[in-house]
Order: C-alpha cells, then sequence, then structure tokens
C-alpha cells in the first residue's frame, strides 16, 4: 500500500506547479502587456518571448526570496502539509476569480494572504513571524512606488537625450529595446515569482522529517535544489505561454495609451525594481510594480492620459487581495480539518 505521507506529498507538489502555472497564466500581462499595446510584438510573439525569459530566469538570481517564503513568514513548527495545502487552494481560487473579472491583482499577495490564512487557521496569530513580514508589506507600497519614480526618471532622461529628435525617427529604437526591456522585465518576473512555489514546495518537504535531508543544508536550513528551481521556472514559463488575455487588455490600454519609448521605460523601471527585490530576497509584486510604471510613465505625458478610475480598481484589488485570500484559505483549511475528522 502506497505512503499516505509520500502521496499528500506529491500531491501538494502538483498543487504548487498549479499555482505558479496560474501565477504565470494569470500574470502574463506584467511581462508582455505594453510590448503587445505598442505593438512591438503581436500577443503570440508576446507570450513566448515572456515565458522563454520567465524559463531562462532559473539560472540567473538565485533563491533568496524562495527561503523568505519557505521559512521567513510562518514557524515552520507550527505548519503542517495541509495548511501549505489550504494556502495554495485560496491562492488559486483568488487568482482564478480576479483573472475571470480581468484585474491585475498580485499572485504572491494572494499566495503569502493564504498561507497566513490556513496557518492563522490552525495555530492562531502566533504561527506569525514578524520580522519576516516586515520588508514584504513595506514593499506592498513601496513596489509600486519605485516603478513609478524609475518609469518617470526613465522617461525623463530618454527625452531630454532624444529632445532634438522627431519621435517617429526614433520610434525604431525604442521598438528594438522593446525587445530588450521585456527580457529583462520577463526575467525579473520568472526570478521573482517562481521562487515563490520553490518555497512552499521546498517547505512542504521541510516539514515532513523523512524527506527534510533533501532540501535542508549542512547546518540543517532550509535549501532549495535545482531541480525545485527548473520545475518551478517550467511551470510558470508554460503559464505565461497560455497567456492571461483578459488581464493584459487591462493592463496594456485601459490603465493608459503607451508608445514604445513609454513602453521601454515602464519595462525597463519594472526590471530594476524586480532585480533589486530578488537580489535581497524581499517577495514583491510583479503586477504592483509594472503598474506603478506605467501610470508614472503616462502621467508624466499627461495626467489626463491615465484612466484614474481603471487604476482605482486596480488599488482596491490589492488591497483585498491578502485578506481575500487568507480568508478563503482559512475556510479551505476549516473544510479540510473537518474532512480529516469525518473520515
Amino acid at each position: 500500500m502506497a505512503d499516505p505521507v509520500l502521496l499528500l506529498t506529491i500531491f501538494i507538489i502538483a498543487v504548487a506547479l498549479a499555482f505558479d502555472y496560474v501565477n504565470g497564466f494569470h500574470d502574463a500581462a506584467n511581462s508582455i502587456a505594453t510590448v503587445v499595446s505598442t505593438r512591438v510584438l503581436t500577443p503570440t510573439q508576446g507570450v513566448v518571448w515572456a515565458a522563454f525569459w520567465n524559463f531562462v530566469a532559473a539560472f540567473t538570481f538565485g533563491t533568496a526570496v524562495a527561503k523568505t517564503i519557505g521559512s521567513g513568514l510562518l514557524d515552520v513548527k507550527q505548519v503542517d502539509s495541509y495548511v501549505i495545502l489550504a494556502a495554495l487552494i485560496g491562492a488559486i481560487v483568488w487568482d482564478l476569480i480576479t483573472w475571470y473579472i480581468g484585474l491585475p491583482t498580485s499572485s504572491s499577495h494572494a499566495l503569502i494572504g493564504g498561507y497566513a490564512g490556513a496557518g492563522i487557521a490552525k495555530a492562531g496569530l502566533g504561527i506569525i513571524i514578524p520580522g519576516g513580514w516586515i520588508n514584504t508589506m513595506i514593499f506592498i507600497i513601496l513596489a509600486p512606488m519605485l516603478g513609478m519614480a524609475l518609469g518617470m526618471i526613465n522617461l525623463v532622461v530618454i527625452l531630454n537625450i532624444f529632445k532634438k529628435s522627431i519621435p517617429a525617427s526614433v520610434d525604431h529604437i525604442f521598438r528594438r529595446g522593446q525587445l530588450i526591456s521585456a527580457a529583462a522585465y520577463s526575467l525579473g518576473h520568472g526570478t521573482n515569482d517562481a521562487q515563490k512555489t520553490m518555497g512552499i514546495i521546498a517547505g512542504a518537504l521541510f516539514i515532513v522529517p523523512e524527506y527534510r535531508e533533501y532540501v535542508s543544508d549542512a547546518a540543517g536550513k532550509l535549501f532549495i535544489p535545482f531541480w525545485i528551481v527548473l520545475i518551478a521556472h517550467a511551470a510558470i514559463g508554460l503559464g505565461t505561454l497560455s497567456g492571461g488575455w483578459r488581464i493584459v487588455h487591462t493592463m496594456g490600454s485601459r490603465i493608459t495609451k503607451l508608445q514604445p519609448m513609454g513602453g521601454f521605460a515602464a519595462e525597463a523601471a519594472g526590471a530594476i525594481t524586480l532585480f533589486g527585490a530578488a537580489h535581497f530576497g524581499i517577495p514583491v509584486s510583479t503586477t504592483h510594480t509594472i503598474t506603478g510604471a506605467i501610470v508614472g510613465v503616462g502621467s508624466l505625458r499627461r495626467l489626463r492620459s491615465v484612466h484614474w478610475n481603471v487604476a482605482g480598481r486596480i488599488v482596491w484589488a490589492w488591497i483585498l487581495t491578502i485578506p481575500a485570500s487568507a480568508a478563503m484559505a482559512m475556510l479551505c483549511w476549516l473544510l479540510i480539518d473537518w474532512g480529516r475528522k469525518l473520515f
């Protein structure tokens, strides 16, 4: 008879990869909205380009974010497999709801909200590691502001460099430049978001004594083996390849209309922010980052060019994401716990 612990662990890893796929599907807009809205690439070309760089990210920025997710947010001594399962289900449900209505919410915050909600349902508020949440909560506000500020700075620098040029004469430069900036942003998106799933998978193995040795270093601390890195990046790349077109429309044209110059400035700003966050192990929202950059670029050209009512809906969705996904994960944990006791 198959080991029930092994079967549960395999199932959790499968659900984690399903979340990673949905993350890529849901957040494809983050990587390709600007390059598609400026018509540098077709939607199909855009998702293939983004998916390729999502996967290449496996070989670049390490696993600092994964370690934060795996052991820095909740007390792993109080976490069990059912907490992780409930967290993943809650995050997936919220992602699918917001995808359906076309809102670019954060898959990252859905995951950490679900993780916190399921943990609290099991063990109460004492399971939370306050220090691990400080940077994450600060960057909920800081990431879009950094994206906005860097987007504005990039555009100001570009406009000054090319101030004597006719816009049409430099358009071809930024159309090519957007291929580079979109690749850089997709690299940042892949390295930050795939690492969150890596952390969950490694955490699911770490909490089971029989499998802890596979994800532990010599000091007994959480370690992310390369096979987890590869499968996480493959899953998010496949999700991006599928593309969430409803959100692409919102991100690429409903917030503001972008030209290649503005698209390049926004993508470069988002990439810089994500590279910095990955380096310091901070799980930021790629959605918040690129939205802030798009708004910054659009508002610099003309405040009225930004559709502030659309931006306002997005901000409300951001505010709701962590508590909503936490509530869904709490409900999932209660249902799982009820089912365990019943059967």
